[in-house]
């Protein structure tokens, strides 16, 4: 969360952390960070956030998610682990995401995207056990997918695979740009959903 906040404040947002729904209430956009879906997901709840969250992005909170936050904004989650709780995503992304699917902590990887809506050059992608989105719905938009190239190819099917998409002011990454150096174009892009609602 701390990476989020510093390159949310260098992109000219004036960010805080959201623990409270009172905190909740006074924010004009949310970013939901990487993480652990499932514990994400009880968080959300003992803190009695989840469906005052919920309501705000129903209602047209812009949102940006990466990695877990992805899983969290998504409409299904695919392969979820019977052994532990479950995911209880949010809606806001009429996606279907499948967790981990890029393999194990041992299979992350980085690798450069084009990515749509940022055009001064390719986006420098941190995958570590990240999702990917596997069905998108009507309205979402594909922003970047993993592309083919020896970097990809042999990482479990990652060649192709949709990382980043929107739909309307709801942004998900598969990756933490939060994580690259010096680079906060993913971060301004989102500023400037937020600013224009």
């Amino acid at each position: 969360m701390a990476e989020h906040l510093a390159a949310l404040e260098r992109s000219g947002a004036d960010a805080r952390p959201v623990r409270r729904p009172e905190e909740l209430a006074a924010v004009h956009g949310i970013v939901l960070p990487g993480g652990e879906s499932t514990t994400m997901t009880r968080l959300l709840d003992t803190f009695e956030l989840y469906e005052p969250l919920r309501e705000r992005l129903a209602a047209g909170l812009p949102a940006f998610g990466s990695c877990a936050g992805m899983i969290m904004l998504a409409r299904e989650v695919l392969d979820q682990d019977p052994q532990l709780p479950a995911v209880r995503p949010l809606g806001a992304l009429d996606v279907a995401v499948r967790r981990n699917a890029f393999g194990r902590q041992v299979d992350s990887f980085e690798t450069d995207l084009e990515f749509t809506g940022i055009t001064d050059g390719p986006v420098h992608a941190v995958f570590i056990r990240a999702p990917w989105v596997e069905k998108v719905g009507d309205g979402v938009e594909v922003l970047a997918s993993v592309p083919e190239d020896p970097d990809t190819t042999g990482r479990g099917g990652a060649a192709g695979r949709i990382v980043a998409v929107r739909q309307g002011p709801v942004l998900a990454t598969a990756f933490h740009p939060e994580l690259v150096s010096g680079d906060e174009r993913v971060h301004r892009y989102f500023a400037q959903i937020v600013r224009a609602q």
